[in-house]
C-alpha cells in the first residue's frame, strides 16, 4: 500500500509540474511544445485528480482521530467517530478505484482499428453469418458514433461474404472492439436445410490496432503493387478500369487487397493503411513464430471446436466461453446491441490484470 501511495504521489508532483508548465509564457508561445505538455498533463489528471480526492479524505480522517483523543464532550465524539467511519468506507472504495488507474495501459486503447471478418468452417451457411457479424459492427458503430470504412469485401452469390475488412474509426476504437478477435461459432437450422437439422458454423474475426505512418516503415524494394480491375459477386459490380489494387510485402509474405473505392489512388491509400496495422502487429511480435501463435490465438483456425462465443439461434442465446457469460437477447444482440458483453469483457480483463499485480 505504502508503495502505491508514493508512486500516487510523484504522479501527482508530475501533474503539478506539468500544470505549471502550461502557464509558462514560453511554452504557450511555442504550439507544439505545449500541445506535448497538454497530452502528457491530460494522461495523468484522472489519475491526479482521484489522488487528490484520496489525500483529501485521509487528512480529514487524520483530523478527526486527532481531535476525538482529547474531545471530553460525548456527543461530539460520537461525531467524530462517524466522520472517521465514512472516511474508512470513502478511502476503501477510492483505493480500489485507484488500483484500476495505476494499471498500465494498453497503449492501442485509443488508436482507430482494422477489422476482417471471414467466414470459417461451414461453407455459404459460414459466408452468410459473415455477413451478420459484419452488419453487427456496423450497428454497434453507427449507435456508438464510429465512423466506419470499408476496405475490401469479396461477397457470395448467396448474400454472404466469403471476407470483408474495415477502418473503425472514433474514440477508444480499439478499446471497445479489441476483445471480439476470436472464433464466433453460430448454431443454427440453414434455410437451405429440409430436414430441420442445426448446424454448426465459424467465423474469424481480426481486430488490429491502425498504425501510424511513422511507427512502420515500407521500403519500395520490400512491395509490389499489382492494380486490377475490381469486381463483386458472380460478376457484380464490375469496374472497367483498373482500379483495384493488390500489394504483396515480400519480407512477411503478407497481401493486402482494396477494390471499394472507384478511385485507384483512394485504394492504394487504404490498402497501405491495413498494411501498415498488419505489419505492425507482426513486428510486435517480435519474429515469425511468435507472430503465428498470435494470429492463432487471435483468430483461431476456424475450426468448430475452437469459439470465443457461440450464437445458439434455436435457444436465443449468445455465451461468451472466456467469462462464461450468457445473454437471451441474441436477436437484438446480432443486430448491434453488444455493448452489455463489451462491458463484461472489459471488466473481467481488468479483474485479472488486478489480480495478477496483486
Amino acid at each position: 500500500m505504502s508503495k502505491m501511495i508514493e508512486k500516487l504521489k510523484d504522479i501527482y508532483a508530475r501533474y503539478e509540474e506539468l500544470s505549471e508548465k502550461m502557464s509558462d509564457p514560453a511554452v504557450i508561445s511555442d504550439t507544439a511544445e505545449w500541445t506535448k505538455i497538454a497530452k502528457a498533463q491530460s494522461e495523468l489528471a484522472e489519475t491526479a485528480q482521484k489522488y487528490a480526492e484520496y489525500a483529501e479524505v485521509e487528512r480529514r480522517k487524520a483530523q478527526a482521530e486527532d481531535a476525538i483523543k482529547t474531545e471530553p464532550d460525548l456527543e461530539m465524539r460520537e461525531l467524530f467517530y462517524t466522520e472517521i467511519e465514512d472516511c474508512k468506507q470513502k478511502l476503501s472504495a477510492l483505493t480500489e478505484e485507484l488500483k484500476v488507474l495505476l494499471l498500465p495501459k494498453d497503449k492501442n486503447d485509443d488508436r482507430n482499428c482494422i477489422i476482417e471478418i471471414r467466414g470459417g468452417a461451414g461453407g455459404e451457411e459460414a459466408a452468410l453469418f459473415a455477413y451478420e457479424l459484419y452488419r453487427m459492427y456496423l450497428n454497434y458503430c453507427e449507435r456508438h458514433r464510429l465512423k466506419v470504412e470499408l476496405v475490401d469485401i469479396n461477397e457470395t452469390e448467396l448474400g454472404g461474404i466469403k471476407e470483408v475488412v474495415f477502418n473503425v474509426a472514433g474514440k477508444d476504437a480499439y478499446k471497445q472492439l479489441k476483445f471480439e478477435s476470436g472464433v464466433h461459432r453460430v448454431q443454427r437450422v440453414p434455410e437451405t436445410e429440409s430436414q430441420g437439422r442445426v448446424h454448426t458454423s465459424t467465423v474469424t474475426v481480426a481486430v488490429l490496432p491502425e498504425a501510424e505512418d511513422v511507427e512502420v516503415e515500407i521500403r519500395d524494394e520490400d512491395i509490389r503493387v499489382d492494380v486490377y480491375r475490381s469486381s463483386g459477386a458472380g460478376g457484380q459490380k464490375v469496374n472497367k478500369t483498373e482500379t483495384a489494387i493488390r500489394i504483396t510485402h515480400f519480407p512477411t509474405g503478407l497481401v493486402v487487397t482494396c477494390q471499394d473505392e472507384r478511385s485507384q489512388l483512394k485504394n492504394k491509400d487504404k490498402a497501405f493503411k491495413v498494411l501498415r496495422s498488419r505489419l505492425y502487429d507482426y513486428y510486435n511480435s517480435q519474429n515469425q513464430s511468435a507472430y503465428d501463435e498470435h494470429r492463432k490465438s487471435l483468430v483461431g483456425r476456424g475450426d468448430r471446436s475452437e469459439r470465443i462465443r457461440t450464437y445458439n439461434f434455436p435457444q436465443g442465446r449468445v455465451t461468451d466461453h472466456r467469462i462464461g457469460l450468457s445473454l437471451y437477447n441474441l436477436t437484438e444482440f446480432v443486430m448491434g446491441d453488444i455493448g452489455e458483453m463489451i462491458e463484461a469483457l472489459t471488466i473481467a480483463d481488468r479483474e485479472a490484470r488486478l489480480s495478477g499485480e496483486e
